[in-house]
């Protein structure tokens, strides 16, 4: 019975992401409706993701994040599938797709890392082991955060969101629509790991697929436009050399914890591979991103091809970007304030072509600002070490710091070395479209947007990916002034080598890398939280990234990691001082001040913190118990 309540439950959430999908798949067939399958599935999944973001979180505004909400973003979202496959008022017909040959090559190279991204997926999120849940090198820290944001969100039910990882009612700064696109999943029954990977598969296509054609539409060719995708996806720097000096060194790669040819801070590596170390671990990015190229896409064809009236499908994609990546959003910006000068410099500045800017500011501008100034943005200014002035991004990290060319060569490698002739050999709209990249490159290279510097290469790739795609073009050129095939096969297999081998090597460590995340006791308290505890119930319990009571149950916690806490920017050195005094040396007085509903005592919380047991167990209830924890109950007295 049990199992068919859950299929029945699963089969509900692919419905619902389906009406979603559909209403994107058709506004993609309205915005472009001269597309080709290749730019429509693409397509279509972003916009389907930006509403899956976009419509609860607005109905939540009013109700809650609760089903009454979800429901109701659901069936508006049904009713923009059914307006726009009518056409509207005039009832115009969608045209037949267009064929396109270049489709065959776009699918070539996206169906590849999509099935390799899914599987990494498949094995990174609770993974069941015997009854323990593993994950792999990449997700080991990063999912702990992203589950707690989701259970909590569609626990709590409170919009917007609360942080979960700190006592008190604090604002959740980090861009929370990208957990959300999960948490709706939780609320219409769910499991978590379902309702983690569920969203992902749309934005993994949109991701591949609309970086795909956004590297075709600059370069004019599938060949170009496939070099350029490889080189971005696949691409890596040098540093595979540090690992050729010995056959110990070599097998390190696939032993050790982060010492990649594209992970290797001792050597100041730090350029990693975009699938396993940001689409895999990081869902801001990867539903970032999801938006962003698509719009990339868009913006190319409404400022460069000059399609005026794409501006309004545009603007609706981006409306929630923000809240799910605000890099994306900013790199966005950036790459638009350039169009905007190219705009005005080579295209005459008359009514029809001045007009969609403004209607692209305006529209962004009255959604983007009262969304992020309570949130995103007043966190960067008001949290900790968030908005400062540093040079030279994270060279420097591993104790060596190294020539500011020499870094980047050294990390990003040949594409890095092919960035002036690519630039030059490129045409002016190329070069225009670039440019936006190198305002970003020189933003993320002087300004901080938080505390933890390295994040700033959530700008740096996009930068990066457009300069693949330049290098692409000219390498796919060069290759073509040569008089054989065969040496045409060399130069591509030589490229392919230097340019990709340290990712090849770093992919082939995250498929072997296997990790133990949560064991058979942790999901027991789990699932005892989840089904006694109240949803608002605050606990005390170590401040392990992995708490279960927290990642696996969404409860609110006195203090959590100050790995997490520390790099958003939050002030808890209160909430961990007294957490360390109610364990060591507790008192009613400090429990009612905070509000504690329940302790949790394990190993780390009578080790580390030299936890006083037997003072609770003398006045409360033993809530829950295994082999490796007990919970007492708050108020709970023992008579």
């Amino acid at each position: 019975m049990d199992h068919a309540v859950s299929l029945l439950r699963t089969a509900a959430c692919l419905v619902y992401l389906a009406v979603f999908l559909t209403a994107g798949w058709l506004a993609a067939r309205r915005a472009l409706p001269d597309a080709s399958p290749g730019t429509v599935l693409p397509l279509g999944c972003a916009f389907g993701v930006s509403g899956l973001a976009a419509l609860p979180a607005l109905a939540a505004l009013a109700l809650g994040f609760r089903l009454p909400a979800v429901l109701l973003a659901g069936a508006l979202a049904l009713a923009a599938a059914v307006l726009l496959w009518r056409g509207g008022r005039r009832r115009t017909p969608l045209p037949p797709l267009r064929r396109d040959p270049g489709d065959a090559a776009q699918w070539a190279c996206v169906l590849p890392l999509l099935a390799l991204t899914i599987w990494l997926l498949h094995t990174h999120i609770l993974r069941e082991v015997d009854g323990t849940y593993h994950t792999g090198q990449s997700c080991y820290g990063d999912l702990a955060l992203h589950l707690a944001y989701i259970k909590s969100i569609a626990v709590r039910g409170v919009f917007p969101p609360v942080d979960p990882m700190l006592a008190g009612d604090f604002g959740l700064g980090y861009p929370f629509l990208c957990e959300t696109v999960s948490s709706v999943f939780l609320v219409l029954g769910a499991g978590l790991r379902t309702a983690c990977l569920l969203p992902l598969v749309p934005a993994l296509a949109a991701v591949y697929g609309m970086a795909w054609q956004l590297a075709r539409r600059m370069l004019g060719s599938a060949a170009r436009a496939s070099l350029g995708y490889w080189l971005f996806f696949m691409g890596s720097g040098f540093g595979f050399l540090y690992f050729i000096g010995s056959a110990a060194d070599f097998a390190s790669i696939f032993t050790g914890y982060y010492t990649t040819p594209t992970n290797y801070t001792q050597q100041n590596i730090l350029w990693v591979n975009p699938i396993v170390d940001l689409l895999v671990p990081q869902r801001a990015t990867l539903l970032g991103w999801s938006v962003l190229f698509a719009a990339l896409y868009l913006l190319w064809r409404f400022c460069m091809e000059e399609e005026s009236r794409l501006w309004l499908p545009l603007a609706l994609l981006v409306l929630p970007l923000p809240l799910i990546q605000t890099h994306a959003a900013l790199a966005l910006v950036l790459c638009c304030l350039v169009c905007g000068v190219y705009t005005l410099l080579c295209r005459p500045r008359t009514r029809a072509v001045l007009l969609p800017w403004v209607g692209l500011a305006a529209l962004c501008a009255a959604v983007w600002l009262p969304e992020t100034l309570g949130t995103v943005i007043g966190h960067a200014v008001n949290g900790e070490n968030m908005l400062r002035l540093h040079f030279n991004w994270v060279n420097n990290e591993g104790g060596l710091k190294d020539n500011y060319f020499w870094f980047y060569i050294k990390n990003i490698g040949l594409v890095y070395l092919l960035l002036i002739p690519a630039f030059l050999h490129a045409r002016p709209r190329q070069r225009w479209f670039y440019g936006g990249g190198l305002l970003i490159l020189a933003l993320a290279e002087c300004v901080v947007f938080q505390t933890n510097l390295y994040d700033n290469n959530k700008l740096l790739y996009i930068w990066h990916l457009l300069g693949c795609f330049l290098a692409g073009g000219l390498l796919w050129d060069l290759f073509a002034r040569l008089r054989t095939a065969a040496w045409q096969a060399l130069g591509l297999a030589a490229v392919c080598f230097v340019g990709m081998f340290g990712s090849v090597l770093t992919v082939g460590r995250e498929l072997l890398s296997d990790y133990q995340q949560w064991n058979a006791d942790d999901i027991a308290l789990a699932a005892y939280v989840d089904d006694n505890a109240a949803a608002d119930a605050l606990f005390l319990a170590p401040d392990s990234h992995l708490a279960p009571t927290l990642c696996l149950a969404g409860r609110q916690i006195l203090c959590g990691s100050a790995t997490f806490l520390y790099y958003h920017g939050m002030d808890y050195s209160d909430q961990y001082a007294a957490m360390v005094s109610l364990y060591a040396r507790p008192d009613e007085v400090t429990l009612d001040a905070w509000g504690v509903d329940y302790v949790v005592f394990d190993t780390t919380a009578l080790t580390q913190y030299s936890g006083d047991e037997s003072w609770y167990a003398d006045r409360y209830e033993l809530w829950y118990q295994n082999e490796t924890c007990r919970v007492y109950k708050i108020g709970q007295d023992v008579t």
